[in-house]
Parts: structure tokens; C-alpha cells; sequence
């Protein structure tokens, strides 16, 4: 969809960030709406890995220390890390590596990274742990033609190896043909402002 149609607001009710003014939210068979705040964020800590528009790294941790932030909130991540026969910190360079970013990188910190590196760093972060919903908002925005391939590709392996349902949005259509159910956010307002003045 284009700018302004609701594409942030949707990944933001999906991910419990706020909630619908009516109806409900579920993931995972979990209603949303009917947990407090705080289990709101552990649920998402738990279940759901967010590439942000804004990356939301800390800029004076290192890349490391931001992509292993996913394992430090949520035992749960962590936990399916090392049942995967792994630690924390290995995943992480591992997902590093796929993503392009070399081992000194991952020891600056976020604000001297670029802004595709920062956006790489934000993927990794989101990857670890093996959420059950990866919800990806614009990821691909910063990223060279050569690395967004690579980036979808990565994004749907890992997704595909752990079984995680994929949350992608982007206001560029040619994106669409990686995905194999594409909705169009601008026709659904146009079909949800009919209903409403059909009432």
C-alpha cells in the first residue's frame, strides 16, 4: 500500500503495540486485547520478531549486543536457540553473516553503523530466537537491489526453517512476487469506507 494506508497502524495492532478501537486481535490464538500491557509486551517479546521502520536499535550498544536484545528480553528466544543446538551469541553472528554484516561490524556501535547496516543489524534482531511471526515494516527501504534480494531470501528461509508465519508490508509492488498472498491495503480502506457508508 501507499504511504498513509495503514501499514504501520496494521503491523502495530498485530504486534499488541496498541489495540483495535473494535473487534478483536488474535495471534497465535491469542487474544490480544484480552491481556494486561505487560503480558501484551512479553507475549511479543515471546512470539514476534519486528524489523521496525525505525530500526529502534540502541545506539550505543554494539550491533551484537542490539541482535541479542531479542534473547535477553525473552527466555523463550533464548531457549529455542539453544534447543537448536546453539548459544545466543553464535546465532547471532551467524545471522549476521547471512545478512552481510562482517564480525567487526558487530562490534561498533548502532550509530556509526549505516543506515542499511542498521536495518540489517534490526533483521537479525528480529530473526533470533525463532518467533512464531516475523512482522516486517518497510525492511527493505535502505537496502541496495543486490542486498534486498539476499535480505528477502534470508527473511523467508529463516521464517520457512522455523516455521514463522511472515507479516510483510511495503509500498513497493515489486517486492510482491516473493509472496505467495498479497493484499492491498488502499482497496481494502476503499471496501471498508463503502461498508461503512452502506450502514
Amino acid at each position: 500500500g501507499p504511504s498513509g494506508s495503514g501499514k504501520t497502524t496494521l503491523l502495530s495492532l498485530v504486534g499488541g503495540v496498541i489495540l483495535p478501537q473494535a473487534g478483536t486481535v488474535s495471534v497465535a490464538g491469542q487474544a490480544l486485547g484480552a491481556l494486561s500491557s505487560g503480558a501484551r509486551d512479553r507475549f511479543r517479546a515471546d512470539h514476534v520478531g519486528f524489523v521496525f521502520q525505525l530500526f529502534n536499535l540502541l545506539p550505543w550498544l554494539s550491533a551484537r549486543d542490539n541482535i541479542l536484545l531479542a534473547c535477553r528480553f525473552s527466555p523463550q528466544r533464548r531457549a529455542r536457540v539453544v534447543a537448536a543446538g546453539s548459544t545466543p551469541a553464535a546465532e547471532a553472528t551467524r545471522l549476521a553473516a547471512r545478512l552481510d554484516l562482517s564480525a567487526d561490524l558487530l562490534e561498533r556501535p548502532a550509530a556509526q553503523l549505516s543506515v542499511g547496516q542498521q536495518q540489517r543489524v534490526a533483521a537479525a534482531r528480529a530473526l533470533i530466537g525463532r518467533p512464531g511471526l516475523v512482522v516486517a515494516d518497510e525492511p527493505t527501504s535502505a537496502l541496495d537491489a543486490d542486498r534486498q534480494q539476499a535480505f528477502i531470501d534470508l527473511l523467508l528461509e529463516e521464517c520457512a526453517a522455523a516455521g514463522a508465519a511472515l507479516l510483510f508490508v511495503s509500498h513497493d509492488q515489486r517486492l510482491a512476487v516473493h509472496f505467495d498472498r498479497v493484499l492491498d491495503l488502499a482497496a481494502l480502506n476503499r471496501a471498508a469506507a463503502a461498508g461503512e457508508a452502506a450502514r
